[in-house]
């Protein structure tokens, strides 16, 4: 047992029983390094990464290795979840090095955290080009012994190099509409029309992108924004990359086809895409974004809720396939013969054709990953549902995957967004209900006395690592959305002291922002990237909630700083748009107002002042507010001075500055909220 087994991090403790000598990320790892003089191996990961989990067993469990590494180097293990800072500050340096990056991220540091060498997997043999992980530990072994000036002369260019690339673009403007047309324009050529999406493969969901194209088409009424939106998500929906079984997407497909996942599963992808097609079907009413948002929202809440309300980071790709050996996909794929088993011959061939199972497989050893072909012909629909049901009970009883239990405050963030719209919009309460029990938990383990959060927290214990900026934006977000939709202002005074922190630890004095705060860890680099990957960046979330903040308070101070933060958007939007998705989309609502909506009744429970509320919550206008109460209601500074018509319910909408007459019907209320 290492010094990894008193941590919280699943990641962590997948690796403390190696017998590598690990240590945990801080002071006293780089302390012991300068000690012994010895370089540092810094090897970053997360519970869910397939390729870690095969670099662990071929060399970390490996004696030899161990021995060699525990003689040579102080070896310290980052889970990148927890630590995103040190993540980003590493993985910039690998890019620059090698012009790639991945994980397991394998990183040599001199004692000074300073890098000298970079790689992500490396075999426990030569192959396909790569020398063995051996070979490259007796490398900088060497290196280290023989060439020190050499070694710390390259640590030292990487470091200034590094420093060199900080981002300065909050004195710009806001996008305008050249901007998103040209960001519209560059997503058109990347678009794959054939397979929906953009590039090739790997393709990974793009949902930020289509949250962009959703709010672009709303305001502009562009059918072609629309139609990529459509597609995409109708290609996902259909392909291997969602599980048509128990709901959920995994975190990219591995071909262009979306036939092919790579099977893990996370909270922060799922929360994201259970939004977009609940917003898809705001827009369409489209059947199929209807189910696949309301599948995947329960998947959320049966497979990743934990205990103590929150949500858990993901699930494996790999599982044990029923004989010993843990195999990715090994939980998803079917063969022809399993589905005999489990169906009987008829019921089998019916589910063959229905799921594109196949005699050779779409995966590997002929299984086969379930999807829904297009195809000609009606399929008897009670019958289909019998066969999912019985397909589902089946795989229940496999060996499931692992799954990351610690609670992440960004992804719940993005999880209570997700979850509070979807319970509004399909009449679901129970989903709403989840949204509200997540908020709680941050609210009550992960915000300190002075509303700092705690980046992440597990079985009901708060962990030791500070939040970044995608944690104060995220949670804001989700707050945000929650008080619009449970009309609960109290969620509005949390997304504005999280937001007050962004504005006094994260934005410096041109409204440039930084990822982690004025007062966090000093690294080598302050981390600061404004590109949205997995996840919105921080900084694009900050814009997006601090302008909804806003619409919500009048508030100058956020609304200016949420503009600063948008120049950078007008920088790469028209350049990279697959990579700055989000900051586009809140640009949208910048260029919409965004609009304000109060809807006041008599009293919370008053029918028609819900039927108006609903009608807010389902505009489409871009990244519209809503507030709701009774009237003299001092919840929302939205509802001030809105008083009943003619003793009804009524909608106020207003924007940049100038409102509409107040309206008691629903139609008109939709007319002015859609487009």
């Amino acid at each position: 047992m290492n010094r990894l087994a008193d941590s919280q991090s699943p990641y962590l403790l997948q690796h403390a029983d190696n017998p590598v000598d690990w240590w945990p990320w801080g002071e006293e790892a780089m302390a012991e390094a300068g000690r012994r003089d010895v370089p540092v191996l810094l090897s970053v990961g997360y519970s869910a990464c397939h390729w870690c989990h095969v670099m662990a067993h071929e060399s970390f469990e490996d004696e030899a290795t161990a021995t060699y590494l525990n003689s040579h180097f102080v070896s310290v293990k980052v889970d990148r979840e927890e630590r995103p800072d040190v993540d980003a500050v590493y993985m910039e340096a690998v890019q620059a090095a090698t012009g790639q990056g991945g994980w397991p991220m394998t990183v040599f540091l001199t004692p000074d955290a300073e890098p000298f060498y970079f790689g992500t997997y490396f075999p426990p043999e030569p192959r396909h080009g790569m020398p063995s992980f051996r070979q490259v530990l007796q490398g900088v072994q060497q290196a280290w012994a023989e060439r020190r000036d050499e070694v710390t002369e390259v640590a030292g260019k990487i470091v200034r190099d590094l420093a060199g690339r900080d981002i300065s673009y909050g004195d710009a403007q806001a996008p305008g509409e050249e901007q998103l047309g040209q960001a519209l324009l560059g997503l058109t050529r990347e678009y794959d029309e054939q397979r929906g999406g953009f590039g090739g493969a790997p393709k990974f969901p793009p949902s930020m992108a289509v949250e962009f194209l959703l709010r672009h088409h709303a305001r502009t009424g562009a059918e072609g924004a629309l139609q990529m939106a459509r597609d995409t998500c109708d290609r996902m929906a259909r392909g291997g990359i969602y599980d048509q079984l128990g709901g959920g997407f995994a975190r990219y497909s591995v071909d262009r086809e979306w036939v092919v996942p790579h099977f893990e599963k996370m909270l922060y992808d799922n929360a994201l895409l259970c939004r977009v097609y609940a917003h898809l079907w705001r827009a369409t009413g489209s059947d199929l974004a209807r189910r696949v948002a309301l599948e995947t929202a329960d998947f959320m809440v049966r497979e990743l809720r934990t205990a103590e309300g929150g949500f858990a980071s993901a699930l494996d790709a790999d599982s044990d396939d029923g004989t010993g050996r843990h195999v990715e996909g090994a939980y998803y794929v079917w063969t022809p013969a399993q589905l005999t088993e489990v169906l009987g011959a008829e019921d089998a061939g019916l589910a063959a054709q229905y799921f594109g199972v196949t005699e050779e497989g779409t995966f590997e050893h002929g299984a086969s990953v379930l999807q829904l072909p297009q195809q000609e012909g009606v399929f008897d629909a009670a019958r289909i549902a019998s066969v999912r049901e019985r397909l589902l009970a089946a795989r229940d009883g496999r060996s499931a995957p692992g799954r990351d239990d610690k609670v992440v405050a960004a992804w719940n963030g993005l999880a209570i967004a997700a979850l509070a719209e979807t319970g509004a919009y399909f009449e679901r309460p129970d989903l709403v209900e989840a949204a509200v029990a997540a908020a709680d938990l941050l609210v009550r383990l992960h915000l300190d006395e002075q509303v700092r959060l705690t980046r992440t927290s597990k079985d009901g214990r708060a962990g030791a690592n500070a939040g970044v900026l995608e944690d104060y934006a995220d949670v804001a977000e989700g707050f945000l959305a929650l008080a619009s939709v449970t009309g609960e202002g109290v969620w509005l005074d949390f997304a504005g002291f999280l937001l007050d922190h962004v504005l006094t630890r994260f934005t410096d004095a041109s409204g440039s922002l930084y990822d982690t705060a004025s007062d966090a860890e000093h690294l080598i680099r302050r981390p600061q990237d404004p590109t949205d990957n997995a996840t919105p960046s921080g900084w694009s979330a900050a814009a997006n909630a601090l302008l909804s903040y806003a619409a919500h308070t009048g508030s100058e101070p956020h609304r200016t700083a949420a503009e600063h933060a948008l120049g950078v958007v007008k920088a790469l939007g028209p350049r990279v748009p697959r990579f700055v998705g989000w900051g586009l989309a809140a640009a949208e609502a910048l260029l919409d107002g965004p609009r304000e909506v109060a809807v006041v009744g008599p009293d919370a429970a008053d029918a028609a002042a819900r039927g108006l509320h609903r009608t807010a919550l389902l505009g489409t206008a871009p990244g519209a507010v809503v507030a709701f109460g009774a009237e003299g209601g001092d919840e929302f500074p939205l509802l001030a001075d809105r008083p009943l018509v003619g003793g009804a319910a009524a909608a106020y909408v207003c924007r940049n500055f100038t409102c509409d007459a107040p309206t008691t019907d629903p139609e008109r209320l939709r007319a002015a909220l859609n487009g």
